[in-house]
């Protein structure tokens, strides 16, 4: 690979994204600094000037060329409003997914070639590894921090445009690699919380943009045991967030499993919701830039940093829809989340379970 090349790299204001830059610059590309601006509600607490500024002062360090990539509108209207309307529909969104989609590898991408930039990069923890002329994504090595899953919708024309410079190191090196180099980001805590917007409180959030009404808290027979704040805001699983008024002296967790966005219910139980190996998922909108046959054996993950479990490849529907059967039974999974397919290390692509 030609290492004169352009490459524009996002840098967020963190220690990856700045060690990522440091790596492409040491390897001989011609690095840009690329700060991507998105959309930001009035009513929470707004720190993108404070990131932009921190990006900025990584670029001075670097001594490389700083620009700002104003995504606000693609965030707003893609990743946003997606991930008000998903829970509105009584699904569970993944804003980082589609964060990524759109705005770091759309936007963003959309941005570097408008600038005749040949590549662009990011710190995500993943890798990029070509083999036999074609680009493949690859988990990092890193297994606490692998950020694959948040990367299947990555298509292969994507792929070849993206460099993923830290996904082969540990979390640890890069820290010591940025203290070395003297980046004024070395010590910065990881960001937390939903792409851009951080720690957010979702009914809160939600509260702003749709009414939520309090609403029963059912068990298993429908005997009323509780109070929610609206079942909208409530995924398969969850364990907190609502109040079961019944005595328990063993103050057993109740998760839930089921419910109702007309009759504005949540049902919940002792007993931690299951996919049973007798059940299929379905997933919908897919990306896949691997090759799969029906009866094949891959692994799956339905949530970030879950262990992998093995599902076969049951049906193919339209070139866009999958349908996998779990070998064993498996936690319940939500509608609306992301489902992840890897042969070992390979991330093969996903899709969202429907």
């Amino acid at each position: 690979m030609d290492k004169k090349r352009k490459v524009f790299v996002g840098l967020s204001g963190g220690v990856d994204s700045s060690v990522a830059a440091l790596r492409l610059i040491e390897q001989g590309y011609d690095v840009t600094g690329v700060f991507i601006k998105v959309w930001h509600p009035d009513f929470l607490v707004c720190n993108w000037e404070e990131e932009r500024l921190s990006a900025m002062r990584v670029a001075a360090h670097l001594d490389i060329p700083f620009l700002t990539c104003d995504a606000e509108a693609r965030y707003r209207d893609d990743v946003a409003q997606y991930f008000i309307s998903e829970y509105v529909a009584g699904r569970t969104p993944n804003p980082d997914v589609m964060c990524n989609r759109h705005i770091k590898f759309g936007s963003f991408v959309d941005f570097a070639k408008a600038h005749k930039a040949d590549f662009i990069a990011t710190g995500h923890y993943a890798r990029r590894i070509d083999k036999n002329g074609k680009a493949q994504l690859c988990r990092g090595i890193d297994k606490g921090k692998d950020q694959s899953y948040f990367l299947w919708t990555l298509t292969k024309e994507q792929l070849e445009y993206t460099l993923l410079p830290v996904g082969d190191s540990e979390k640890e090196v890069i820290r010591k690699e940025a203290t070395s180099a003297g980046l004024p980001t070395a010590t910065k805590k990881d960001s937390q919380g939903v792409c851009f917007l951080g720690h957010i409180d979702i009914p809160d959030f939600i509260s702003h943009f749709t009414e939520l009404k309090e609403g029963n808290v059912l068990n298993e027979t429908g005997e009323v045991i509780g109070k929610h704040r609206g079942a909208v805001v409530y995924t398969l699983g969850q364990r907190h967030g609502f109040v079961v008024d019944t005595k328990d002296d063993q103050r057993s967790v109740y998760y839930v499993k089921a419910k109702n966005i007309d009759k504005n219910t949540i049902t919940v139980s002792t007993d931690k919701p299951v996919l049973e190996k007798t059940n299929t998922l379905l997933l919908i909108n897919t990306v896949l830039r691997e090759d799969l046959i029906v009866g094949e054996k891959v692994q799956a993950q339905t949530r970030y940093r879950q262990e992998p479990f093995v599902v076969e490849v049951t049906n193919f529907k339209d070139n866009k829809q999958i349908e996998l059967k779990p070998e064993d039974d498996i936690e319940a999974v939500a509608k609306g989340q992301s489902c992840v397919l890897y042969k070992d290390n390979l991330c093969l692509g996903g899709g969202i379970i429907a």
